[in-house]
């Protein structure tokens, strides 16, 4: 064999191993172009497009700290134990709270299809006086959950005999002479005729142990509203089913100026059999039914707010029922940066009903102190997302 040949076999080994070695190599795939999120900006600022769908998602939320000292009266201070004497004393009331909020819109042939949930976490302190001061975490709690297709809304809300007609002003604690009851499930239905008028109907099972529905019957609300760019007007009335009574509220919203809004909302209710049985007991909220929270038959609430400028705003609220309780909150709520909120309030609340049940410092009035008079204040800061 000549140097020629073996040359050319060798080459040809060489390509035969190499070859087979390419067959038996891994082929990398190319990768897949990646789906990049789109904004949605058909129902406002912070939605995207779920991707590979139609639906647009907003999540959102907040994380609150309050810190309050006072009455208890006042919703702001709480109470403790000496843990070496076990003599009562106040001191702070703490609150750490995490809400965390999901919105969802698309479009359909039967409407916009919405969803909202709100679920909160907190970690507090006690603030009743015959429980320990202690700080825990103190509940997770599903606020809102529900699904809205046009008008109709079904799920976790708040009652439309505050969320239609609007909650009490813009201070903390807004319930010092409280309004209506909050958390129920919900069958709704909003009408919007486009002009300014709006109605809604709601049936609604309540919540707590007197409160949440005891048979078949719901509880009925239903309102209307006409808003135009001075302010608005509204009414709603609301039927007990398990106390077989009625309540209403008329509210006027006013807005004066750019930097003044003001507000006046008026309530009155037929009274239950627990108020009939024992006029002059310490009542507890639930005896007076799910809407007519406040002492006796009427109640009137008013307040506003001025914006001192962009950052800075001033709000009140003054209210007062046929019980004779008062109560008063004014806050300074201040944007130290966009999304930032610090709040200092101070609220004052006179317990009217207090005086029916003598000297012995063991009744408590209706709010659970036993001074006729409280006074506190809170300092809240709020990052909003």
């Amino acid at each position: 064999m000549n140097i020629k040949s073996l040359l050319l076999g060798s080459a040809a080994a060489l390509i035969a191993v190499s070859g087979a070695r390419a067959a038996d190599a891994v082929v990398v795939a190319e990768p897949e172009p990646a789906e990049y999120v789109k904004i949605c900006d058909v129902y406002g600022a912070g939605y995207f497009y779920i991707p590979g769908t139609e639906t647009c998602l907003r999540i959102g939320g907040y994380i609150r700290y309050d810190v309050g000292a006072g009455d208890l009266g006042s919703f702001d201070g709480a109470k403790a134990g000496d843990v070496r004497s076990g003599k009562e004393q106040g001191t702070w009331y703490k609150k750490a709270r995490f809400s965390l909020k999901t919105w969802t819109g698309q479009e359909t042939e039967l409407g916009t299809l919405k969803t909202y949930t709100e679920t909160r976490f907190n970690f507090s302190n006690d603030q009743a006086a015959e429980f320990p001061n202690d700080a825990y975490n103190s509940g997770v709690s599903l606020n809102f959950a529900w699904i809205q297709l046009g008008g109709l809304r079904v799920g976790k809300d708040e009652s439309a005999f505050n969320t239609f007609i609007g909650y009490a002003g813009n201070v903390i604690q807004d319930t010092l002479v409280p309004y209506g009851n909050f958390d129920t499930n919900v069958i709704q239905y909003y009408f919007d005729a486009g002009n300014g008028f709006s109605a809604v109907a709601s049936l609604e099972e309540g919540s707590g142990a007197t409160g949440t529905i005891d048979s078949y019957v719901p509880h009925v609300v239903g309102g209307v509203k006409y808003t135009q760019g001075w302010g608005a007007i509204t009414g709603v009335a609301a039927y007990d089913s398990n106390y077989d009574e009625f309540a209403g509220k008329v509210r006027l919203d006013v807005n004066v100026s750019s930097a003044l809004a003001l507000w006046v909302m008026g309530g009155y209710g037929t009274t239950s059999h627990l108020e009939e049985t024992f006029p002059t007991a310490a009542l507890p909220a639930g005896g007076r039914g799910f809407y007519k929270q406040w002492g006796g038959h009427w109640a009137i609430w008013g307040g506003g707010t001025y914006k001192f400028n962009e950052k800075t705003s001033f709000n009140a609220q003054v209210s007062y029922d046929q019980w004779k309780n008062l109560g008063v909150a004014a806050n300074i709520a201040y944007d130290i940066v966009p999304g930032f909120t610090v709040t200092a309030e101070v609220d004052y609340l006179n317990a009217g009903r207090f005086s029916d049940f003598g000297s012995d410092p063991q009744n408590l009035n209706w709010t659970g102190a036993n001074k006729k008079s409280s006074i506190g204040g809170m300092l809240r800061f709020q990052r909003s997302f």
